[in-house]
């Protein structure tokens, strides 16, 4: 290829050229393009900046929070839309309660406020409005009815208004609030020093790591060896990600794309360590699996090489938890039907296919009462993104 691939992780950074794919451990006592630019200035001499095509999962993505009218339509729709546009959900609110929730203590990237068909009229009131006036965000997007745009218009400053994402027919519209989200979020990687330094060496559009990532899904069969339905589990230094066929998910939810995604934020290995130690500390399986693991929960606290291999055995364990039947976070996927899971990212680097394979089916038996599991696939090479890339620069090639 003429072409040089470049993914920005939280940890890592990869470089992609005629089929070989090479890491770096990111230094991050310097800029992103410093560290690139020292490390792979014989690779970047060689390619023009229209080029090389870069990716970045390195801001660990927006965060939103939901309003909706009801859990059965609005709140799914919209939890769907922004998990599926790499929105990380801090918290849902079910409208009629409103004034039971505490509203969250960190700051929100974009609220999303949704709810009924059009038609449907007086749904919101001053209840929003103070629940709101408590609420620090930075953007605020209303895709509910029709007949309640004018009172949100006039009550909310800098409120984004776009078409329902609820038709008449209860099926779920996903165009315009899928294509704001995914704009916001590029505004946020652009927004950043760091990666918008990087528009020094490329004169293409840098996209989000994980949109990469959707779009490499329905091409993983020609390169991996999977069966349908398979989910791709990606484990990085601040989020996991859970990207997944829409045929593991019983809802109501009519979808133009074939995979949705998952993120979890606070399950990083990295970054995300404390709040990760603290979600495996409230688990009530965890010390069971520290006990099959053979080593303490002593080991949680510890800085060392052998508990971060804990740490991503525990991710892969609490991911698949936090998607179950027995503790479904949003989304339930019947993981009973699963045919294959593919794991992703830094983990593959450090842990065997003996840790993989025993995770998984201690997770299967203890979890689901399963006494075998899908076939397991480590994408060793991180390569998964690049198929993605590929596909986006298939489509610029065209065009020229």
């Amino acid at each position: 290829m003429s072409r040089v691939l470049i993914d920005i992780g939280s940890t890592y950074f990869k470089i992609s050229q005629d089929g070989k794919i090479d890491q770096y451990f990111r230094d991050f006592d310097t800029s992103i393009l410093n560290d690139l630019s020292s490390k792979c200035a014989d690779i970047l001499d060689i390619y023009d900046s229209k080029d090389i095509y870069i990716c970045s999962s390195a801001n660990g993505g927006l965060s939103t929070l939901i309003v909706g009218l009801t859990n059965s339509f609005s709140l799914k729709y919209a939890v769907n839309i922004a998990f599926n546009s790499g929105i990380n959900i801090i918290d849902t609110v079910l409208y009629p309660k409103i004034e039971s929730y505490t509203p969250p203590s960190e700051k929100i990237d974009v609220v999303i406020l949704v709810g009924g068909i059009d038609g449907v009229k007086s749904i919101y009131d001053d209840r929003l409005l103070r629940y709101l006036d408590k609420v620090d965000y930075q953007n605020i997007v209303f895709v509910g009815s029709r007949d309640s745009r004018s009172y949100i218009e006039e009550s909310i400053k800098d409120v984004v208004i776009l078409e329902n994402i609820i038709d008449s027919e209860l099926k779920i519209y996903e165009d315009d609030l899928k294509q704001y989200l995914t704009n916001l979020y590029q505004s946020d990687i652009m927004g950043k020093e760091d990666i918008k330094e990087l528009y020094q060496l490329t004169s293409n559009q840098i996209y989000s790591t994980p949109y990469i990532v959707n779009r490499s899904l329905p091409k993983i069969n020609e390169h991996i060896e999977v069966a349908d339905p398979f989910i791709v589990v990606d484990i990085g230094g601040a989020t996991t990600d859970i990207h997944y066929s829409r045929d593991l998910v019983n809802d109501n939810i009519v979808s133009k794309s074939g995979y949705d995604r998952l993120v979890f934020k606070k399950l990083g290995v990295y970054k995300s360590r404390d709040s990760l130690v603290h979600i495996a500390k409230q688990n009530e399986f965890v010390f069971e699996l520290l006990e099959h693991l053979n080593v303490t929960e002593n080991i949680l606290e510890e800085h060392s090489e052998d508990a971060t291999r804990v740490l991503m055995l525990l991710s892969i364990f609490l991911v698949l938890y936090k998607v179950s039947k027995h503790h479904a976070a949003y989304i339930e996927l019947n993981l009973e039907i699963l045919n294959s899971i593919i794991l992703t990212g830094g983990i593959t680097k450090v842990l065997t296919q003996e840790d993989v394979d025993d995770i998984i089916l201690f997770f299967y038996r203890k979890i689901l009462h399963y006494h075998h599991a899908p076939a397991i696939v480590l994408d060793r090479n991180y390569e998964i993104w690049t198929y993605g890339d590929r596909d986006m620069l298939n489509q610029s090639i065209d065009k020229e």
